[in-house]
């Protein structure tokens, strides 16, 4: 297969090493160029990739690179709507980061502007193509449970808000500055924006779609952020299945504005587990098992490795494979927006109080 010639967009800070790798690495792109949003991007950029040319501006990266076919979105997420109605004005296939927006209307008008130029968009939701998940979803087709009952799944994370200042900012995170709940001065646009991969994998691994939830955030981790860091979700699906998540930014992190040897505080920094119980068994499974050692780093911390980039493999092999077939990938715009549909109704819940509804999953 022909690989696809591959830029990246809008990149708001320079380390971001599992892009860079897979760009890089992977036969079935050509990476041509990369777009910062900034000069201090682009500055970290440089110290990583010196191969690839970084642009400031989009116009000249498309205006010297009339060949790219497909764009890497990697902007903030108030940003994504406005430049997937760009990009599909240029007929450029394109991988967006894991928010596409909280805002139906813009919903609305991706959805549209997509269609009418026949491209390809996929949502980066990498745990799909995790070499555990694609098990756990094979033996729950094979009944070994029997029927599910219940999913426990926990996402949690360190914050990234000191080396990704926008996730902190609600209007950059969520698109707008709504308050959390009545009484609170935090806003919609934290560890929740950043942890749709568990909303996304109960619909993958059940089948179902989302029938109401009811969610509530606890007081913050760090107490200045004006975006929630830690809350739980529970709910039940449409077949019937309960399940709980835990997408908080739980994990403690030094306060770095370029990541490195020290940004991770003991325990490990990042966990997606999955527990499936079934009328004949319970399933239980770490989806990524990292290594944890001491790395005498500043201030006594330690670090993991994680195995990010097999995750990667498949979802862009699913990317590249789509682009040149002209098939739909199985992560697009559509069947997203359940999924977005479920968080807004998390954050409808916390400001009420009260479980929440889902709207019926649109054609």
């Amino acid at each position: 297969m022909k690989p696809v010639k591959i830029a990246m967009m809008s990149l708001t800070h320079g380390h971001t090493r599992k892009y860079y790798q897979t760009l890089r690495d992977n036969p079935r792109l050509e990476w041509v160029a990369c777009c910062a949003e900034d000069e201090a991007a682009r500055q970290v950029y440089a110290a990583y990739e010196r191969q690839v040319p970084c642009y400031l501006s989009e116009e000249e990266m498309f205006e010297r690179h009339p060949d790219i076919e497909a764009v890497v979105i990697a902007s903030a997420n108030c940003r994504h709507a406005a430049q997937v109605k760009a990009c599909a004005g240029r007929g450029l296939h394109m991988l967006s980061m894991k928010i596409p927006t909280f805002d139906p209307a813009e919903y609305d008008e991706m959805i549209a502007a997509v269609d009418a130029a026949g491209v390809i968009l996929q949502i980066e939701l990498e745990m799909h193509y995790n070499p555990v998940v694609r098990r756990l979803k094979e033996l729950i087709a094979a009944g070994a449970v029997g029927r599910v009952r219940s999913i426990q799944a926990t996402n949690i994370t360190l914050s990234p808000v000191w080396a990704f200042p926008w996730q902190g900012v609600p209007e950059a995170s969520y698109g707008a500055r709504v308050p959390l709940k009545a009484g609170d001065r935090r806003c919609r646009g934290g560890a929740l924006c950043d942890h749709p991969h568990v909303f996304d994998l109960v619909r993958h691994l059940t089948g179902a779609d989302f029938d109401f939830v009811y969610s509530a955030a606890g007081p913050n981790l760090r107490p200045e952020l004006e975006v929630e860091d830690m809350l739980l979700v529970n709910g039940k699906m449409t077949d019937g299945t309960a399940f709980l998540f835990d997408p908080s930014w739980s994990r403690l992190e030094e306060r770095l504005s370029i990541p490195g040897p020290g940004w991770e505080k003991f325990p490990k920094r990042m966990e997606v587990n999955l527990t499936v119980v079934g009328d004949e068994g319970v399933l239980m499974c770490d989806c990524f098992g990292p290594n944890v050692y001491h790395n005498g780093a500043p201030h006594d911390r330690y670090t993991v490795q994680y195995t990010y980039f097999d995750e990667w493999i498949g979802l862009i092999d699913e990317f590249v494979g789509c682009i040149r077939h002209h098939i739909q990938p199985k992560i697009n715009l559509r069947w997203h927006r359940q999924t977005i549909e479920a968080m807004n109704a998390c954050y409808r819940s916390i400001a009420s109080g009260r479980p929440e509804k889902i709207e019926a999953k649109r054609s």
